[in-house]
């Protein structure tokens, strides 16, 4: 599966080299940069890693004009897991955080999105958009209908973002069929404002750039957050039914676009 620009190419991992590139990247994001907790060998090592890696697709965005010694032209990364892989090996990732027994019940694939995430000289940029458009291949090819993963507020201050919470809250919770909720103990409520006291402009402002494309494109949450202290977030499920999704998504996925160089 390769989506070509001028200048990028976006495909699968082909081997641990390049599975080991995202996990380089990762640790750059998400441990240097975001504060993630990492063992004294993921820091001797710079890799961002779990045990769920081996049965996860990583998707890799690829700057063919970047020095690739060590993997530095991996400029970004999504992983992806089928719900018929999880089945039969370790469950989804997500199960720590949510009871996921609605989408695992269901008989249709689903896939769950994790690890998301750019270089830093890279964003603003088509590179997620690119990164996107794979997504997408991957997504029909495979005949996947349920897309879903969690997608992370920076910090773990519940009062500082009562505002985009309360507004995912009360304007975008996910259908029944679709509405999973946080792990019994871990559960926090997102309804932190009533209704009439939620500034939308605010509470857009403060959401984070990935939650705002997906809420673009027809995405739901599921019910309640998570406070992630490993990775000093605060989580929610984001889920998106491709029977459901926006006719611009569609469109996307379906025609394989958004090919122009970044």
């Amino acid at each position: 599966m390769k989506v070509e620009a001028q200048r990028f190419e976006v495909r699968l991992a082909r081997d641990e080299g390049e599975i080991r590139a995202a996990q380089r990247l990762r640790y750059t994001v998400f441990v240097e940069e975001m504060g993630a907790s990492a063992s004294a060998e993921e820091h001797e090592l710079r890799l961002e890693r779990d045990r769920f890696d081996p049965y996860f697709d990583h998707l890799l965005l690829i700057d063919r004009q970047r020095d690739a010694s060590d993997g530095a032209n991996v400029v970004g990364v999504y992983r992806l897991m089928r719900g018929s892989v999880a089945a039969r090996e370790q469950g989804f990732y997500g199960q720590s955080e949510y009871d996921l027994s609605r989408l695992i019940d269901m008989d249709r694939e689903a896939v769950e999105l994790g690890r998301s995430c750019v270089h830093p000289d890279y964003r603003g940029g088509a590179g997620m958009h690119l990164l996107w458009s794979g997504l997408g291949e991957y997504v029909i090819s495979r005949g996947i209908e349920i897309l879903f993963g969690v997608a992370s507020f920076p910090g773990t201050d519940l009062q500082a973002l009562a505002q985009p919470l309360s507004h995912l809250h009360h304007n975008h919770l996910a259908p029944d069929d679709l509405r999973v909720r946080t792990v019994e103990g871990h559960y926090v409520s997102m309804d932190r404002l009533p209704a009439d006291q939620i500034d939308a402009r605010q509470a857009m402002r403060l959401m984070p750039p990935l939650i705002k494309a997906y809420l673009r494109l027809g995405g739901v949450v599921g019910d309640g957050a998570f406070i992630d202290h490993d990775f000093n977030t605060i989580d929610v499920c984001l889920l998106m039914d491709t029977t459901r999704m926006t006719t611009r998504y569609k469109d996307m996925y379906s025609r394989g676009a958004l090919r122009g160089s970044a």
